[in-house]
């Protein structure tokens, strides 16, 4: 389907183009970009609400700065469509996160226009920060901007970047989006308090004339810059019931203005490129604007998948026979089973109760289940608090985002000793999302940690077993539990809970002369190869080791006393994973075997479907049987023979 773009967006190929228009064409710009990208989203997928809420942002920040070379970062990445159909990939935004097309985050491979690449949130004040540093420190006259949500402003790594900017005198623009909104409506103090300034008809009503007013004032020898900024915050002190938090570190805040209206963007942006050191523009936009049913169900339609752009009908597979269930609702519906039968069971989340499905016992219990906003490292520090006082806290944050509260897992969790229980979900590859989501390293961060239990259930029913098998109270070690982003293999997947040995396997099937051992989810995948195998003459053993650790060494002293040809595989790094721990293993008892590991190879992997990935990094059901085949040669050629 060809889709094309409206005619004065059809003749911007660089931000050089944009700045050709005059400022009433600027009106007619949004609307055709926000229709394109309703255009190729709807047909072609990917998150829509967000850069519909700042179409105009988009636009007047290319307007009015030279980009670039004036450095602009966005944080997060959801909102940035808009700036990427800008800036020279227009006619390749419908490849946008498809396998071998546009990254639907900033990257700094991609294009000179993204400066910082993104996928988490809360890291675009520190790195335009360090990029205003370093403008000053080598005398340009280059200007640093950062656009933040108010969800990714939870974040403690913001407030940390505020903090230095405040007393780092460099020039730099802090934009704060507001709508409310990051991807589940936003939690927490810091919204009630963006909207008691939002909504204050006095602040709004004195705001301008403080800018008028110092504008005009004289500048000089008996009236300095900083006595006109202590003016400043003294009368906005007087029209607001507490002291601004910006202001209190030494942000100069402007604002709230209407982030829809690009003229006053366009006027606002010049006024402020004159006014050195760091500052902050409060900016209020409606996530999903200019398409009604994304403005009033902003979560379904952060990323909706393929749609009906007329009747707003989200297209969903024809499907003939019962389906799997996604792990994350396993997971969040098993919540809700075990909270029932064990009251000192509690949920926590950093901002994920959708993408986790905590969202169903935060419905039922929410006095028991509870969303953080962006903060891994609280959410971690929490649950350890909680555990203190005899709770069962499952702590779902995703693998990649784990990354973030490491230091608490060690420091906190570990070396206390609580029970708490860290379900990461989107372990492994996750498609379209790309490097920034991938869960590829979470096996050997927490194997190497004393006092973790570290697994990974090969199907929904594991899943259930290994999060009761968790909760126990003769439990009392940190327990990890690893599962893919998706669908499982389970149509009928509420089974009675078992009790699972901690640090005990399962051989699933015994063989001839090499064997499979699996961790996870890619057991499913060992299970096709072996069936393609058998029918070739080749018949393989099957372990799920179901733990990386404690692992199972009567398990594996039974696979290589037995097996002397052995493939690994997981949904991780090979660096430091589990085809590791069986090399440490071997190693350790002397066995002498032939052992291929698969796994996500030592290298970055970039976007595209789950199924892409896996063939690319070799380890799906095609993968696995080619390894036997290759470990197997000798014995397939005198087959062939």
């Amino acid at each position: 389907m060809q889709i094309n773009p409206g005619p004065l967006l059809q003749a911007i190929d660089s931000p050089e183009d944009l700045k050709k228009l005059n400022r009433s064409q600027l009106h007619e710009i949004c609307d055709e970009l926000r229709q394109y990208i309703v255009d190729v989203v709807s047909v072609h997928g990917g998150h829509f609400a967000a850069s519909l809420g700042v179409v105009e942002l988009s636009v007047a920040l290319h307007y009015v700065y030279n980009t670039p070379y004036d450095q602009l970062v966005w944080d997060v990445g959801h909102q940035a469509y808009g700036h990427k159909i800008l800036t020279g990939r227009r006619d390749n935004f419908v490849t946008n996160r498809k396998y071998k097309g546009l990254s639907g985050f900033p990257k700094r491979s991609e294009s000179i226009y993204d400066t910082f690449g993104v996928g988490h949130s809360s890291t675009s004040i520190s790195a335009a920060l360090g990029m205003a540093m370093a403008a000053k420190y080598k005398g340009e006259d280059r200007k640093s901007v950062a656009v933040i949500g108010d969800g990714s402003m939870t974040a403690g790594m913001a407030f940390e970047a505020m903090n230095h900017a405040g007393v780092a005198d460099s020039d730099v623009l802090i934009i704060l989006n507001d709508n409310c909104m990051s991807i589940d409506p936003n939690v927490g103090a810091l919204k009630e308090y963006l909207t008691d300034i939002s909504t204050s008809p006095t602040y709004n009503k004195v705001r301008d004339e403080i800018w008028n007013i110092l504008g005009k004032l004289p500048v000089g020898k008996n009236f300095t810059r900083d006595m006109a900024g202590k003016l400043e915050a003294s009368v906005k002190s007087v029209v607001t019931k507490s002291s601004n938090l910006f202001e209190a570190l030494k942000i100069r805040y402007f604002g709230p203005i209407d982030g829809h209206n690009i003229t006053k963007l366009v006027d606002t942006l010049t006024d402020l490129k004159k006014i050195p050191g760091p500052k902050l523009l409060h900016i209020v936009t409606v996530k999903g604007k200019g398409y009604s049913l994304a403005e009033k169900d902003q979560t379904k339609w952060h990323a909706p998948g393929l749609f009906d752009k007329v009747t707003g009908e989200i297209y969903k597979k024809k499907i003939d026979a019962p389906q799997p269930p996604k792990y994350q609702d396993v997971f969040g519906h098993t919540m809700i089973e075990l909270a029932e039968a064990n009251d000192q069971v509690m949920g926590v989340t950093p901002a994920m109760p959708s993408g986790s499905s905590l969202k169903f016992m935060m419905e039922k219990m929410p006095h028991r289940a509870f969303d953080v906003g962006i903060c891994e490292q609280h959410a971690v520090t929490l649950s350890a608090g909680l555990a203190t006082q005899g709770m069962r806290v499952f702590c779902n944050i995703y693998s990649s985002f784990m990354q973030r509260a490491y230091d608490q897992v060690v420091h906190d969790v570990a070396i206390q000793k609580l029970p708490v229980v860290f379900c990461l979900d989107r372990a492994g590859l996750v498609g379209e999302d790309g490097p920034t989501h991938h869960g590829c390293y979470d096996i050997p961060y927490m194997r190497c940690i004393p006092n973790l239990v570290v697994s990974a259930p090969m199907n929904e029913q594991e899943l259930r077993n290994l999060m009761y098998t968790a909760q126990l109270a003769n439990n009392n070690h940190p327990f990890v539990i690893r599962y893919p982003r998706g669908e499982g293999m389970m149509p009928e997947w509420r089974t009675p809970f078992e009790e699972i040995t901690i640090g005990k396997g399962r051989k699933l099937k015994d063989g001839k002369e090499i064997a499979i051992l699996s961790f996870g989810h890619p057991g499913n995948f060992a299970q096709a190869a072996i069936r393609e195998l058998r029918t070739q003459g080749i018949d393989p053993a099957h372990y799920d080791l179901r733990f990386v650790k404690p692992i199972d060494e009567d398990l594996l002293h039974e696979a290589f006393g037995k097996y002397k040809k052995i493939v690994t595989v997981e949904d991780g790094t090979v660096v430091g994973g589990f085809g590791s721990a069986i090399l440490e293993f071997m190693s350790k008892h002397n066995y002498q075997a032939e052992v291929r590991i698969l796994g996500i190879p030592d290298r970055l992997v970039e976007h595209g479907t789950p199924k892409e990935l896996h063939r690319e990094c070799a380890y799906d059901a095609q993968g696995i049987a080619d390894a036997v085949r290759e470990l197997m040669k000798e014995k397939v050629s005198v087959l062939a023979g």
